[in-house]
């Protein structure tokens, strides 16, 4: 981040809203310690420059029925550019998928899932990733528990 043009303000900035991105723009512009008006513009500054790239709500998966979750990495036969950007975009709508991550090394995917049981879980890795004929194979972790860490870049 210390090439990308950002001074200590925007920093403070990025940092409160990385822990809290509820923060009202007088309460963002107190902590950073400026104008409410000159926050407001820093903070659309950031998002047209790319670095604030959304805001969104963490859900809880238990919450809504979704007890188990689980790490998948996904290893393919070919790995042709299209095979890859295809196979990514259809695990992407799978309606588990919490994440998707590319990866270098011997495996090409890590998936991120959360589903109401092991059935599920077992049906999704089965029934559903292991059938695709690009997938050579699958290796699956269970998730115990999981937290943030600081999420401030």
């Amino acid at each position: 981040m210390a090439d990308a043009g950002l001074d200590a303000v925007d920093r403070t900035i990025i940092a409160e809203l990385s822990r809290n991105g509820r923060l009202s723009n007088t309460e963002l512009a107190a902590r950073a310690g400026i104008a409410e008006s000159t926050c407001l513009k820093r903070v659309r500054a950031l998002q047209a420059n790319g670095v604030i790239v959304g805001f969104h709500a963490e859900i809880s998966p238990a919450a809504i029925g979704l007890h188990l979750e689980a790490l998948i990495t996904i290893r393919l036969h070919a790995h042709a550019r299209g095979d890859l950007r295809r196979f990514q975009a259809y695990v992407e709508d799978l309606p588990a998928t919490q994440r998707v991550y590319f990866l270098a090394g011997d495996r090409d995917f890590l998936v991120h899932v959360a589903v109401p049981d092991a059935a599920a879980l077992r049906e999704l890795v089965s029934d559903t990733l292991s059938l695709r004929p690009e997938v050579a194979s699958t290796s699956t972790s269970l998730i115990f528990a999981h937290a943030a860490g600081s999420q401030v870049l």
